[in-house]
């Protein structure tokens, strides 16, 4: 392109020229020395009386001159054309930034959700700490009670006279009390009646946590595993264990065991793909069907495990979901499937009941609600939560590895109150915890450790009633 109109332009210029001074052109024939004839043209300067430097030289210059210019147009074109590219380039670089942008806004507003959560959180710990503190401070300032531990005796040294020997503390005669402190079984110190309760009660005690088998890849961080209650059919029985690892964006396998020791080996004997992705770590197994939650919404799943086909599906009202009302731990913990003796339940909170856990019992087939009970202890505040005889447990931490069951709601009677049964995160990261009536055992899954607890039920108190 340059070359061409180059060209072009010094044919101009060259035409032009020849124009100008076609008139004063004149033309010499002569020969030379050796007789050879010779033909000389000769053009006068219209200017110059006399060549002052070399021949042609204004005249070249002039047109570097004008080629110079044609330069500077060429380049302003081909600088548009330029122009248009980029302008289309700036288009899509703007798309991208807005789609990038749109992208990082929600995530900001996701962070400042959490910011606000664990704000609410912060002065809630802050308000139990300044009641601790008032507490501590009255009971400092209340004399201690002396128990009368030895009868008439002590009766009778209490009206003795401060002169007395032995109540002088400067003389030598004082002599430091020892208490000897006998230890008491735990057994002594449960109620009579309930050593060997076998019926349905109040919890009463954890026993300490028991390894099954560890996950062996990252997405074994939390997940869920239990086993059916009550089993339907002969396909699969009350030893059958279950499994789901919950880490992932599609997450839709569920691996069956034969029983605890394949489980522990790690051999499962079928892999089932279910139909709807599942959200987090809140499913449950009972009579021959997986209830669980459908990834991002408020649906809930009945998959019948014989068949291996979706059962039923049906809304839950009002349930907050993916993010909205979690547990402590987070990780889309809002809807939590639990079975015990008196069936199935969903643990949740609303915007309603402004994040306080609400619990329903469902209808097995359907999962319709047949009825409701609001709490008065927030559910983003406490690490998980199970039932256990129609009363519902929470867990004050999933990382402390001496934590309580800091609280019981019992449906049977509409009233929650605070108790205090110990209960280890052994590993530090306890991200589910289900209770299997059969066995009458907690499951859990703690930091890819699963394990299972031992418990203790007893006939409920008068408190709990």
């Amino acid at each position: 392109m340059w070359f061409q109109v180059s060209l072009l332009c010094l044919s101009f210029l060259t035409l032009a020229s020849h124009s100008q001074a076609e008139d004063r052109v004149s033309l010499h024939r002569s020969n030379d020395n050796t007789g050879r004839c010779h033909y000389t043209f000769t053009v006068a300067s219209p200017e110059e009386s006399s060549c002052p430097g070399g021949s042609g030289k204004p005249e070249t210059d002039g047109v570097l001159s004008r080629l110079t210019l044609l330069e500077a147009l060429v380049s302003r074109l081909i600088a548009g054309v330029d122009a248009d590219t980029r302008t289309q380039v700036v288009a899509n670089s703007e798309e991208g930034l807005q789609e990038a942008y749109s992208q990082v806004t929600g995530e900001r507003n996701q962070l400042q959700q959490d910011k606000e959560r664990l704000s609410r959180q912060v002065q809630e710990l802050q308000r139990r700490v300044a009641e601790l503190n008032q507490e501590a401070e009255s009971l400092r300032q209340k004399p201690c009670q002396q128990t009368n531990i030895s009868g008439g005796a002590q009766h009778e040294n209490s009206h003795k006279p401060a002169s007395d020997r032995v109540y002088d503390f400067s003389n030598g005669a004082y002599q430091e009390m020892k208490a000897e402190v006998t230890e008491v079984p735990a057994s002594h110190l449960i109620p009579e009646g309930n050593h060997n309760f076998t019926g349905c009660g109040e919890l009463l005690s954890v026993g300490d946590p028991v390894l099954h088998r560890k996950a062996d890849g990252i997405t074994g961080k939390y997940g869920v595993w239990l086993q059916d209650p009550e089993p339907q059919g002969p396909q699969y029985t009350n030893k059958t264990v279950w499994r789901i690892d919950t880490v992932g964006k599609d997450v839709r396998q569920l691996f069956a065991y034969e029983d605890m020791s394949q489980f522990s080996r790690g051999f499962p004997m079928k892999v089932l793909v279910l139909p709807e992705p599942v959200e987090s770590t809140g499913a449950t197994m009972y009579r021959g069907s997986l209830y669980y939650q459908r990834k991002r919404s408020r649906t809930l799943i009945r998959y019948d495990l014989t068949s291996e086909s979706l059962a039923s599906r049906m809304e839950l009202p009002h349930a907050g979901f993916h993010g909205q009302h979690p547990y402590s731990w987070g990780g889309y913990t809002d809807i939590d499937m639990a079975v015990d003796e008196q069936g199935l339940w969903a643990i949740y909170s609303t915007n309603k009941a402004k994040g306080a856990i609400v619990i329903s019992q469902l209808d097995l087939e359907s999962l319709a609600v047949k009825k409701s009970w609001e709490t008065n202890i927030r559910k983003n505040t406490v690490a998980n939560a199970f039932m256990v005889c129609g009363r519902l447990y929470t867990v004050a931490s999933y990382t402390a590895p001496n934590t309580t069951i800091n609280y019981v709601f019992d449906t049977a009677t509409g009233v929650g109150r605070a108790v205090a049964v110990p209960f280890k995160n052994k590993y530090r990261y306890n991200s589910m915890v289900d209770y299997n009536h059969a066995q009458r055992k907690l499951y859990a899954w703690d930091n890819f450790h699963m394990v299972t607890y031992d418990i203790r039920l007893g006939r409920a108190s008068h408190s709990s009633s």
